[in-house]
């Protein structure tokens, strides 16, 4: 707890404001809020000052909720109504908020204002009630005697002139939440951001996948996993066929078209933990991790590309090539992995147009 408040929390005595030391314990108050960034803070410095700066039995704390009075805090020597609600016209806190003045009251029983039944219960005999901010009041504080009491106008005087206080109090606490809350959705904002643009770094804009930087950053991690885990992996390269035709005889939307809709066959054909990549151009690759050599992982790829059918003007294909790495062998590196599988796709690519050229030239 703040020293400021401690100093303030004193066994209830009664201030004379005539005296040196009631308006130097007002002030004292007034530095006590001017530190309280919360409502309770507030509530906690305010019920205490009430009592210590008359003296009183009791002292309430009371926001305006709608057309309610709550209840929201005391400290009195017995239980009054902390946590209720009552309509502001039922209420003498509703009436000093209402008609934006103190409501001194010397016998609540011959006060008309008063309701008797909810007073009956309580210790209560006099009371003073000041509203907090007389322009469109927002709460009030009310203090209670267990005898009869005539509050002086001195008394008054303080009790309004604690209440203007909080209500400052009370308005830089909005304030200071709502830079608050500003200061977190800016944060929370610049977050999304930085997110989304290491997003951006690591993902081929076009298809969604991994790009190249994302790729290396992610399978060389995957890499050293499975070398722990000591499982099996596969990377495969594969570079789509005809794409330079279709861009230059359709356009580059349908070639466009062509790499989302091989996209689409890597993410059906391998599992959500391979790490799937478009590296640029028509160019792709993978790492399946837990993939035995015996898999085949790039004739099933390729039957998965010849079987995909779109409703567009050209067969999905490609030339694969694959690398595999066995759960023991721990040199295999990435880059050799991927320099084999490199190769390999593109002596699958030699031997496709070799078999497209001896088809041609065959004799009719």
């Amino acid at each position: 707890m703040d020293a400021a408040v401690c100093t303030l929390l004193r066994p209830v005595e009664p201030v004379d404001s005539e005296s040196p030391g009631g308006m130097p314990y007002l002030l004292q108050v007034v530095q006590a809020l001017s530190l309280a960034r919360d409502l309770p803070a507030i509530q906690r410095i305010v019920r205490h000052a009430a009592r210590r700066l008359t003296g009183c039995d009791g002292a309430t704390f009371v926001l305006r909720d709608d057309g309610h009075c709550f209840y929201a805090d005391e400290e009195a020597i017995a239980p009054l109504w902390k946590g209720l609600r009552f309509p502001l016209e039922a209420c003498i806190s509703g009436w000093s908020m209402l008609h934006r003045q103190p409501a001194v009251v010397a016998d609540i029983y011959a006060d008309p204002r008063i309701p008797h039944e909810a007073y009956r219960p309580t210790f209560v005999r006099s009371l003073v009630m000041v509203p907090i901010r007389t322009r469109e009041p927002i709460g009030a504080i009310g203090n209670y005697w267990a005898v009869s009491h005539q509050a002086t106008s001195d008394e008054v005087l303080l009790l309004q002139a604690l209440a203007d206080c909080t209500s400052i109090a009370m308005e830089n606490v909005q304030l200071y939440e709502s830079l608050e809350r500003r200061v977190e959705e800016r944060t929370q904002a610049l977050s999304r951001a930085v997110d989304e643009i290491h997003r951006l770094s690591l993902t081929d804009e076009l298809t969604g996948l991994h790009n190249r930087r994302g790729f290396h950053l992610l399978a060389a991690q995957a890499l050293r996993q499975a070398t722990r885990l000591g499982l099996d992996c596969s990377v495969l390269f594969l570079d789509l066929d005809g794409l330079k035709r279709v861009n230059d005889e359709l356009g580059h939307e349908t070639g466009d078209a062509m790499l989302v809709d091989a996209a689409t066959v890597l993410r059906k054909t391998f599992r959500e933990s391979d790490i799937l990549a478009r590296l640029g151009g028509d160019e792709f690759c993978v790492l399946a991790v837990d993939s035995r050599e015996d898999d085949a992982v790039d004739l099933r790829l390729q039957q998965a590309m010849e079987s995909f059918r779109t409703h567009g003007p050209y067969a999905l294909s490609a030339s694969i090539g694959a690398a595999h790495r066995a759960a023991d062998d721990e040199d295999g590196t990435l880059e050799q992995l991927l320099a084999e599988a490199d190769a390999r796709m593109y002596e699958h690519k030699r031997v496709k147009r070799g078999s497209r050229e001896s088809t041609m030239s065959m004799p009719l």
